[in-house]
């Protein structure tokens, strides 16, 4: 009988994975709140500073399809060690910068670092866990990725007020060190056959300028999506991505239920600050402290809901948890100028509570009828369709708030904003009832 214990070896993972991704995650944000500081600095516009929040998406976004490859070839370790050196060296040259070309480069190299390192992260603890462990394992992964958004802006806020920009770079390197140590020493070995194949080279070049183009909503990475598309279905097992994947039920209903999911809270995390700056009048840290109610709730059921969804499914722990981020948002939906902040931390710790449990559970369902050769396949691609539903759902909502902003007051503008933030929300709902429970005895 399998153990449905965290074992040494499978802690120590946990343990290196969340400190290798943390840092990663949260620089994507950290850096939005710094424009104007490195635009004084560097003696750059605001046109060529952006390039240092864009430049870094889109190295991450471009590298994410060839890891799958990456992984089959040389190794889930060896990928997340090279990802993690990389963003460190990129870290490091970016704290060093001396224009504003130079830090975009020096970006570049941490978002290559930062495109490799959650799916190789993923695919060592799903391989590691087994299905009696996928769950809890799934979110350990996904604690960065919650705490993410609501940390980057925070950290950034304190870092400027009292240290120079180069730290919010700088801050990663005895993180990322304290990392490389800890999977020399406490990663066990890496088991299982290398696979020879080839590159898909025209895969990647259809593939990856297609995920950047459609995360800033150029209808030209439609056309290459479906290029793409083509060409995989005529490759099959050979392609970047074995589209036959999506052929496994599990695996598509918990990807339909992130996509759905991540685009309603990629908007949701976007409205938060923006009303707490727009509507209550705070600063950069205070809006940044408006959404860690949201990351406090997330921590408190994230490894309660990974338990309940190993020993008796996924589907229950992530239908209530996406009915509690809906009951959270609902007062979201009626803010008006005399809203009280304790009424909104709350709503937003309830989002929070829900948050933890939504996507440890659905990620934990996509996996476990699935051999393990095809989990680094399935990982790069459910990271590709969540990446691109968390963006356009940012894009989307701060569409909505942009023309409702032109026609109400503020606070009616925001509401009408979370009104579609919730009806999105309810969508994800729908597939999530279709998660497949395991069967009895399994």
């Amino acid at each position: 009988m399998a153990t449905t214990k965290f074992d040494p070896a499978l802690r120590n993972t946990s343990v290196v994975v969340a400190l290798g991704a943390i840092m990663t995650l949260i620089d994507s944000t950290i850096v939005n709140v710094a424009v104007h500081v490195l635009g004084r600095d560097l003696g750059a516009p605001l046109a060529t500073i952006q390039w240092v929040l864009t430049g870094y998406l889109l190295a991450l976004a471009m590298t994410v399809p060839v890891t799958g490859w990456a992984i089959l070839r040389y190794g889930a370790q060896p990928v997340w060690l090279t990802a993690l050196s990389l963003f460190l060296a990129g870290s490091v040259l970016c704290g060093a910068a001396w224009s504003a070309g130079s830090l975009i480069a020096f970006r570049v190299i941490q978002g290559v670092g930062g495109g490799l390192l959650v799916p190789a992260a993923q695919t060592m603890l799903a391989r590691q866990a087994g299905p009696q462990r996928m769950a809890r394992a799934m979110a350990v992964v996904s604690i960065p990725a919650m705490l993410a958004p609501a940390l980057g802006p925070v950290f950034g806020g304190l870092l400027l007020d009292h240290l120079s920009w180069r730290w919010m770079f700088l801050i990663n390197v005895p993180i990322c060190a304290v990392a490389l140590l800890a999977a020399v020493r406490l990663l066990p070995p890496e088991t299982g056959e290398r696979e020879r194949t080839d590159l898909d080279l025209l895969g990647l070049a259809l593939l990856s300028p297609a995920v950047a183009l459609l995360i800033y909503g150029r209808v030209e990475g439609v056309v290459l999506l479906a290029a793409f598309v083509v060409h995989a279905l005529r490759r099959r097992e050979r392609a970047l991505i074995d589209l036959r994947l999506f052929t496994d039920r599990p695996l598509t209903t918990a990807v339909v239920v992130l996509f759905c999911y991540s685009l309603a809270m990629s908007g949701v995390l976007l409205l938060i600050p923006l009303y707490a700056q727009v509507v209550g009048g705070r600063d950069v840290l205070g809006a940044g402290l408006l959404v860690a109610p949201l990351g406090a709730g997330a921590i408190v059921t994230m490894a309660l809901a990974g338990r309940l969804a190993d020993r008796f499914g996924s589907r229950r722990p992530a239908v209530a948890g996406i009915a509690l981020v809906l009951a959270g948002m609902l007062p979201w939906t009626r803010v008006d100028a005399g809203t009280g902040w304790p009424v909104l931390v709350a709503a937003a710790f309830v989002m929070g509570l829900g948050h933890g449990a939504v996507t440890p559970a659905v990620l934990a369902s996509a996996y476990p009828s699935l051999p393990k050769p095809a989990i680094p396949h399935a990982t790069v691609a459910s990271t590709i369709l969540i990446r691109i539903g968390s963006t356009l759902g940012a894009a989307l909502l701060a569409t909505v708030l942009q023309s409702s902003l032109r026609r109400v007051v503020p606070a009616t503008a925001f509401a009408h904003s979370f009104g579609w933030a919730l009806g999105i929300t309810a969508v994800a709902l729908l597939p999530a009832l279709f998660i497949r429970e395991p069967r009895k005895g399994a």
